[in-house]
Order: structure tokens, then C-alpha cells, then sequence
């Protein structure tokens, strides 16, 4: 079952809006579990984390930017 627009926007800002902040924390927690690494490696880590958490999401986050295809732009 495919989402529509509407719904992929409000399920973009929940996930942007509680879902990445819970995620930072617990890839802040997570790292901080072992000894702490050098900074460039810690660094690497981190865009890791950063980027991997969207994979999921990326059917969510196509196309939220643009305009509505389902609006009506005859109303002009």
C-alpha cells in the first residue's frame, strides 16, 4: 500500500521531528558505550550513523518538497 502526499509529509516531520533527535541520542549513547575514539574516527562514525538512518525512510522523504501532484492547478 502506497502512501499519498499528504500522508508522507506528516509522517517526514514526525520522523524528522521525534524520530532523528531519538536516533541522536541513542547514537551518542551507543558510542559512548566503548572507549572513546580518535576524533577523525569518532567522526566517521557519526556521518555513518547520519546517513544510514535515512535509508529506511527514503520512500518517505521522495518527492516532499515538491508541489502536491494530486492539486488541482487550474485555480488560477
Amino acid at each position: 500500500m502506497a502512501l499519498g502526499y499528504k500522508a508522507r509529509r506528516r509522517w517526514a516531520l514526525v520522523i524528522l521531528l521525534i524520530g532523528l533527535p531519538l536516533y541522536i541520542i541513542a547514537a551518542v549513547v551507543t558510542v559512548s558505550l566503548f572507549d572513546r575514539p580518535p576524533f577523525w574516527i569518532e567522526l566517521v562514525i557519526y556521518i555513518a550513523l547520519g546517513v544510514v538512518w535515512a535509508i529506511p525512510f527514503k520512500f518517505v522523504f521522495k518527492g516532499i518538497g515538491q508541489a502536491d501532484p494530486n492539486a488541482d492547478h487550474d485555480a488560477e
